[in-house]
């Protein structure tokens, strides 16, 4: 005789079914069906992260050192996100242009500013309204790289040295020209302060970018550069043009035995550039703290190790408050400088 069914009764047509035995098995079918759904909703779930392509404003016009590390990122992040990520070049201003655009952007973590010196440091100190601030209006989310501002010459100016360069200045005052990124950029800045150290007379001719700037070098309408290292390092080594000291405060390890300009002669000579990934200021901590381990392992990744070397940039990975912390140490560090070199905006 079977034992009557005491517990797991249904009612169903035809009467009343035990499920005494069959429970367990229903337990787990429901519980995988439960996880399938719960895992299907978690991969389409409205809010999910990210699901559509991001835009990266590079403040600066192609071709520059800004746009060459910018793009190596892009493409590398594209991967790692599965989800494009399209550099947009926006110059202008010095970079400010591009910097505002992507202050104003919504907070979603669909738009990343490639920030530099000039946009988040150097304009700051020079413009009374600029229409952003680059604490107030952004998150920082991580450093990317490093690297020394290089006094390249074009080859037909009759200097192999700074001193040789100094004296040629001070004997033509006011007759060598040198290009920038812009008003207010890095290179803007690192020429300026080398002009109040050294004593001599350079004029200063602004571009929308550092590709303009290159092209006009090649051609002689300016004749040196203080510029960024990865534009430049495949022009030097190909002997297009005439590096003849770095920035730094040490000797660069891609130029090793270049001078500093300090070590040449200019006592208290340093400038060096940066790039950094930052994003509007109310952007969800969830996103930013996603960004910041997809773009640090990216910047970490042998790939883009090796292809940061051959352009001269050293990677640089940093967490948001580092890099918010080195933010704030530039502000300051280049405020000290512009009173040094008496620099006004133009």
């Amino acid at each position: 005789m079977t034992a009557p069914c005491a517990v797991n009764k249904i009612r169903a047509v035809g009467g009343t079914r035990c499920l005494q035995q069959a429970w367990p098995v229903n337990v787990a079918i429901i519980a995988t069906l439960a996880t399938g759904v719960a895992f299907g909703a978690e991969r389409h779930a409205p809010n999910a992260y990210p699901q559509r392509p991001l835009r990266m404003i590079v403040p600066f016009t192609p071709g520059g050192g800004a746009d060459a590390i910018a793009r190596i990122v892009s493409l590398y992040l594209t991967d790692s996100l599965q989800q494009a990520v399209v550099v947009d070049n926006r110059s202008g201003a010095g970079g400010v242009i591009g910097a505002d655009l992507a202050a104003k952007a919504p907070a979603d973590g669909y738009t990343l500013l490639f920030g530099s010196p000039g946009p988040l440091t150097v304009n700051p100190n020079l413009q009374l309204k600029i229409p952003y601030h680059p604490l107030r209006d952004f998150r920082a989310l991580t450093q990317v790289s490093s690297s020394p501002l290089v006094l390249v010459l074009n080859p037909s100016v009759p200097a192999a040295s700074v001193k040789g360069f100094i004296a040629l200045a001070k004997a033509k005052p006011g007759t060598l020209n040198f290009g920038s990124a812009g008003n207010g950029s890095i290179e803007h800045l690192g020429a300026e302060l080398f002009k109040a150290l050294a004593g001599v007379d350079l004029v200063h001719i602004p571009y929308k970018g550092t590709g303009p700037a290159l092209t006009d070098l090649f051609g002689g309408r300016i004749q040196l550069l203080f510029e960024n290292l990865p534009p430049v390092l495949p022009h030097i080594r190909a002997g297009k043009l005439n590096a003849i000291a770095v920035g730094s405060a040490a000797r660069s390890t891609f130029l090793p035995d270049l001078p500093t300009i300090a070590e040449a002669g200019v006592v208290g000579y340093e400038a060096s550039s940066w790039f950094g990934l930052l994003v509007p200021a109310q952007t969800p901590a969830s996103i930013i703290a996603l960004l910041n381990q997809k773009i640090t392992a990216v910047i970490k990744s042998a790939a883009v190790r090796e292809r940061f070397s051959l352009l001269g940039a050293e990677p640089a990975a940093t967490t948001p408050k580092e890099f918010e912390h080195h933010l704030k140490a530039k502000l300051e560090e280049v405020a000290r400088l512009v009173k040094l070199a008496g620099i006004k905006a133009e």
